[in-house]
């Protein structure tokens, strides 16, 4: 259910201020050490950032799609590593277990990933299988009351401080969607060990590293949903409602550039004009604008019709692939704006012209987002004989 307009508003404006005051300032300290402070974690875990998509039956704020990315917006704004050290217990560390969990396992682990007691990874790509998600080769083999998992994830997005890790793995030979199973592991189980963290183009402070399974007993109590066969499909669904909240994500992240940008143009002179004057730079802030807007139109449509029940995989990928496209022509004349101090590690537009080059990337690639909507128009078409936007 939406939360009330009112109370929404209020904790916007609370995330708003805090992004303002807090995390801003805390961005150069971050893309140096690599690291989030602990007191800015704890203060995002007491403002429930870690519980936006869990039910308040189970800690979180409850909030439904539309309330989620209209703060994602507001969060947006600061560096990605400040999302991302929530961002998995919002979305894919936790909603597997929304959605297909047993109830025993949603009161166990829901409360402690709303609260940030603990923090859940997604354990999907493999060295050999990134888009291609059915290729995984990480195996579940029965041995009695439990499973031995073999494998190694990759680029998984807080692993080096996840306490609970939601592993997809191979629980039969033949490639098909009933072939994967999904397990619930505990990060200090025996037979597991962590690479080292991986050194990136941008993000810094938004830690990954390789996850392996050496003969990795887990008990079959871990296996989501108590049944073997509906990992590729929880998966799925996992990344379609998670592609809305990145598409939010590069759209805050968009506003921001256009921010910076104005307060450049409007502080620089040359020609004995402050360059905000000039039509070319007029030019830019105007494309970014209109890219950002339609955007922000786009990821609101499909959460209301998400919340409606709608099926929103063509229009998710959609607003997956505008996004996260059309931050990156946004953070690229935002550094032209700036010229040659936009090639300068101390403006923020460098650092952010190297984050957003990711979310063409993660959370399925602009290729997969083109195959999404390419193969779900064709089955719409075969089916009805005509098209509607």
């Amino acid at each position: 259910m939406p939360t009330d307009p009112d109370v929404l508003n209020q904790i916007l404006d609370t995330v708003r201020k805090y992004v303002n005051e807090r995390l801003i300032p805390a961005e150069e300290l971050v893309a140096q050490t690599n690291k989030i402070p602990d007191d800015i974690l704890n203060e995002m875990k007491e403002m429930g950032l870690y519980g936006l998509s869990i039910s308040e039956e189970y800690g979180g704020l409850g909030f439904s799609m539309e309330d989620e990315v209209r703060l994602v917006f507001e969060l947006g704004r600061a560096a990605p590593a400040f999302r991302s050290a929530a961002g998995t217990n919002i979305g894919i560390g936790s909603q597997s277990i929304v959605i297909a969990g047993t109830e025993e396992q949603k009161r166990h682990y829901l409360p402690k990933l709303a609260s940030g007691e603990i923090v859940g990874s997604f354990c999907l790509t493999e060295p050999d299988s990134g888009s291609d998600a059915m290729s995984i080769r990480t195996s579940a083999v029965r041995d009695g009351d439990h499973y031995v998992l073999n494998g190694t994830k990759r680029y998984i997005t807080n692993a080096p401080k996840a306490q609970l890790f939601t592993v997809m793995a191979r629980t039969a030979p033949e490639r098909k969607s009933r072939s994967i199973s999904c397990f619930l592991v505990d990060a200090h189980t025996p037979g597991i060990t962590l690479g080292p963290p991986d050194k990136k183009m941008g993000q810094s402070g938004a830690l990954t590293c390789d996850v392996v399974f050496d003969d990795c007993r887990v008990p079959t109590s871990t296996l989501l949903g108590g049944a073997e066969g509906n990992g590729f499909v929880t998966s799925m669904k996992v990344l379609d409602k998670g592609r809305l909240h990145i598409a939010a994500l590069c759209t805050g992240i968009a506003a921001r550039l256009i921010e910076e940008s104005l307060r450049y143009a409007c502080e620089r002179e040359q020609f004995g004009r402050k360059i905000v004057d000039f039509q070319m730079i007029q030019t830019m802030i105007a494309d970014s604008q209109a890219d950002t807007y339609a955007a922000k139109t786009m990821i609101l449509d499909a959460a209301r019709r998400r919340d409606a029940g709608e099926n929103t995989t063509l229009i998710a990928a959609s607003a997956k692939m505008f996004a996260s496209e059309m931050v990156g022509r946004v953070a690229d004349r935002a550094v032209q704006i700036h010229g040659g101090a936009g090639y300068m590690s101390e403006y923020a537009v460098e650092r952010f012209y190297r984050d957003v080059r990711l979310f063409r990337i993660f959370e399925g690639t602009t290729q997969i987002q083109q195959g999404i909507i390419a193969r779900t128009l064709k089955a719409q078409f075969k089916e009805t004989g005509t098209y509607e936007l």
